[in-house]
């Protein structure tokens, strides 16, 4: 027993040597690390499987209670029996594919062992099959509750090789003979495949750690990139601000050219084969014409997918990303390769967010300019009220979730983008949807519930059928952002705000009503009528709705607020429903453009 320990540490070794390699290959990695949908869960299957079939061709013969050892067992006599590793590939593929992954490597790893041969060969085809629906079944339930840690798959590791030497006792015979191999194999075993587990676990951790790293850093690097741009996107596509935006770009990226168009020509070319793709002039190939059209994202790794005209062209792979303004094509982003390797899937991620967030300052800077022209100066000063101490706020929480969490820092950056595209629409319309109204509530609550995840909740009760009603912007948004600011702070339990919409009588009345430290009687009066001094706030933006709603229905909406200290507050609204709903008044044209 003592003997073959070493022996079996060996054959561990070259399956976490495998492993090692294996993780610096891109197909592995990226079975690790993403969804598991079809055609992952067959390459899991392949990849473990082999990993199975290698363990039964290194395996260590066991002839009359003693170990033969040999570089590879390609067959077994009948008398004999073999000790290997294949638990351990088995179990550790099912947990991360789950059941029917595990029973795919089961079969893989059961039926080479059993065609091997040996007294044993039934009964551990038979373990091997089991082990997989079982380590399938234990880390799908594990992932339920928690993550499929080392340690868990160890105890997952012994637990699964000890009921593979129960079933060589139950199924082989005879019976003394599997009693005297399990003697001699079975605490090796399980040791030895317990501790291959760990290390093969410590690979897998490693992989996923160092994709949040990346992440994190991509993340960050976008950021970096996206604040470095913002003054000059701030000044709208023009030649002289993406000629600024294009050289930042080129020194932050790998890329060997950047270029950014509007929809007729090229407002900035930096980097190679400048001499041909000259900006102000047309456009020089045709993949951006073909993203303009179409407005989506198109990679070209060949020469002849770019289109372009000049034979002698050094670019051999680019990226085209559209950039939208409100859902409209305005121009593209490119990216530029003199080989095709160049263009990594860590670039096509990087550039993605960068035409996200591109197009989220691009509709900054034509809200800003729309912003000049309105007469709306409620509307103006709501967004005063909003942006700084949110903005910020908000930053600094995705900035630490950056380094903690990276997929939910990801999931935050989508909801502010949501959130200010909301805002920068509600400048420029006089009614908006109902429903547009909530989107732009739940990207704020998204944001705000990610720095205080417990100190309130938020439910939503929402007659169905008022979703399209038209409302003004920043009607509900503001209100719920006064309850969560200030009827909770210094609170020690738990608060909640509910937000209404009903019908009755022709009226839409919208209501929020909070269970936080109420308004004072002296304060309640003057609230919504005048700003009021005070080091909580000023009231302006309860001000604004009330002359917004006054203006907009000709005083026929209602605006009421009641409170008890200690209690807490509801400001409810009341809003004629015969005005037609946000679609018609799109289609007359009464949106503000």
């Amino acid at each position: 027993m003592i003997l073959l320990l070493p022996l079996m540490l060996e054959r561990v070794g070259i399956i976490i040597i495998i492993a090692f390699l294996f993780a610096r290959v891109k197909v592995f990695r990226s079975i690790i690390n993403n969804d598991h949908r079809t055609k992952e869960k067959l390459l899991l299957i392949i990849v473990f499987g082999g990993f199975g079939i290698i363990s039964n061709y290194t395996g260590i013969e066991i002839h009359n209670n003693s170990a033969f050892e040999s570089s590879w067992l390609m067959n077994v006599e009948p008398d004999s029996a073999i000790a290997n590793t294949r638990i351990m590939g088995i179990g550790i593929g099912a947990l991360l594919g789950g059941p029917t992954v595990g029973l795919g490597i089961g079969l893989i790893a059961g039926v080479h062992r059993l065609f091997l041969g040996g007294f044993t060969a039934l009964a551990c085809a038979i373990s091997a099959v089991l082990a997989g629906l079982a380590a399938g079944y234990m880390g799908k339930w594990r992932k339920k509750t928690a993550t499929v840690t080392p340690w868990f798959a160890v105890s997952i590791g012994v637990i699964m090789e000890m009921i593979q030497m129960g079933i060589i006792l139950i199924a082989t015979e005879p019976f003394q003979m599997a009693w005297e191999l399990v003697q001699l194999i079975g605490i090796p075993m399980i040791v030895i495949n317990g501790f291959g587990t760990l290390l093969f676990m410590f690979i897998i951790q490693s992989i996923l750690r160092e994709e949040e790293r990346f992440r994190a850093l991509q993340t960050n690097k976008a950021f970096h990139i996206a604040d470095q741009t913002l003054p000059f996107f701030r000044q709208g596509l023009n030649p002289e601000s993406c000629k600024e935006v294009a050289q930042i770009l080129f020194k932050l990226t790998e890329a060997d050219a950047i270029a950014i168009t509007n929809e007729h020509e090229v407002l900035a070319h930096v980097g190679a084969a400048s001499d041909h793709h000259v900006s102000r002039e047309g456009l020089a190939t045709g993949l951006t014409k073909k993203v303009l059209g179409e407005g989506k994202i198109i990679t070209a790794r060949r020469k002849e997918e770019i289109y372009c005209y000049k034979e002698g062209c050094p670019l051999q792979a680019a990226i085209v990303l559209p950039l939208k303004v409100h859902n409209n094509t305005a121009g593209t982003l490119k990216l530029y390769f003199k080989h095709p390797a160049q263009l990594s899937e860590a670039e096509q991620e990087l550039a993605e967010g960068l035409a996200n967030l591109f197009s989220t300052q691009l509709e900054l800077a034509e809200a800003e300019l729309q912003s000049k022209l309105l007469k709306d100066a409620e509307v103006k000063a709501l967004q005063a009220q909003v942006h700084p101490h949110f903005l910020f706020n908000s930053f600094n929480t995705i900035s630490v979730l950056c380094r903690t969490d990276p997929e939910k820092a990801r999931k935050l950056l989508l909801e502010l983008s949501v959130f200010f595209r909301s805002n920068l629409q509600g400048a420029r319309q006089t009614l908006i949807s109902l429903e547009k109204e909530i989107e732009h509530v739940q990207a704020y609550l998204s944001l705000e519930q990610a720095r205080f995840p417990t100190k309130y909740e938020v439910v939503f009760n929402i007659e169905e059928g008022l979703e399209k009603v038209a409302i003004p912007p920043f009607t509900l948004q503001p209100l719920v952002e006064n309850a969560i600011r200030h009827a909770f702070s210094r609170s020690k339990t738990r608060g909640r705000v509910t937000i209404t919409a009903s019908s009755n009588q022709g009226l839409m009345n919208l209501s929020v009503k909070d269970t936080g430290k109420g308004i004072p009687e002296g304060k309640l009066d003057s609230l919504g009528k005048q700003a009021v001094a005070s080091k909580e706030g000023t009231g302006t933006a309860l001000v604004n709705i009330r002359e917004r709603l006054e203006g907009i229905y000709n005083m026929k909406a209602g605006f009421h607020i009641e409170s008890e200290v200690g209690k807490g507050t509801k400001i409810s609204i009341s809003i004629p429903l015969a005005r037609i709903g946000a679609e018609d008044h799109y289609a007359e044209g009464i949106y503000s453009r």
